[in-house]
């Protein structure tokens, strides 16, 4: 059928993107509203950077960028750290919102796989099986690349403070990683967090495009590492 002079093709991609662009602003304004109290080192400035690192991963890699923008988008809403564990509050609240805004069920399952599976201490328990689509990995690598470098250093010593841990204690050894359980106690110093977590992370990820991004972040730490070493003495 000859629709609006033969441009249906154009007028449907056309409402496509507007539609994609809707539910993606939908969402920032939902989880927008949702951080306004939330702990710096988790807070909206780390989810908007998490949003910008999988844009541009993104951009190099592919993938479905509706869904990777909205998992980064909403992939902190409810972290469990903060939520005295409770590992399925964000699935609840995601599951929620997708819903009330007549998100196709198909791709719920996909947003809420990547981020109910996409965080370190879930890759500590081997009996969790996440659906590792490109999008996952995606959404993945740029939340771990804001783990790491300059930012992921003050996230680290802010999120050593709020749970009242040390700098660092010189009388547990720095190599004993911890499995899934222990690290979900988060009792170690800060500095042993970076030995637990951080220093792993480069090695985690699954994109060419975040791993040549993390290497200098992961230098970066290193050097930090060394020169408060340095100067404990």
């Amino acid at each position: 059928m000859d629709l609006i002079g033969g441009r249906y093709e154009e007028y449907f991609l056309l409402f496509l993107y507007f539609s994609q662009m809707d539910i993606i602003k939908v969402t920032e304004g939902f989880v927008t509203g949702r951080m306004q109290a939330a702990d710096a080192s988790h807070d909206l400035w780390h989810i908007k950077r998490v949003v910008r690192l999988a844009d541009q991963i993104q951009a190099v890699e592919g993938g479905d960028r509706e869904i990777i923008l909205l998992a980064a988008w909403l992939h902190d809403i409810a972290d469990a750290k903060f939520h005295d564990g409770d590992e399925e509050l964000a699935g609840r609240i995601i599951h929620a919102f997708l819903k009330e805004n007549d998100y196709p069920d198909e791709r719920i399952y996909h947003v809420e796989n990547i981020i109910g599976n996409m965080s370190f201490r879930h890759s500590l328990d081997h009996d969790r099986k996440a659906v590792k689509t490109k999008e996952f990995c995606i959404v993945s690598d740029a939340d771990k690349l804001d783990a790491i470098g300059a930012i992921g250093i003050a996230r680290a010593f802010h999120f050593g403070g709020h749970k009242n841990n040390p700098i660092y204690d010189p009388s547990v050894p720095l190599h004993s990683p911890p499995n899934a359980e222990a690290y979900r106690k988060y009792d170690r110093s800060t500095i042993h967090h970076f030995y637990d977590k951080l220093l792993k992370l480069k090695d985690m990820l699954y994109t060419s495009t975040a791993r040549k991004m993390a290497e200098e972040r992961h230098r970066f730490m290193e050097m930090f590492l060394d020169r408060f070493f340095k100067e404990w003495g």
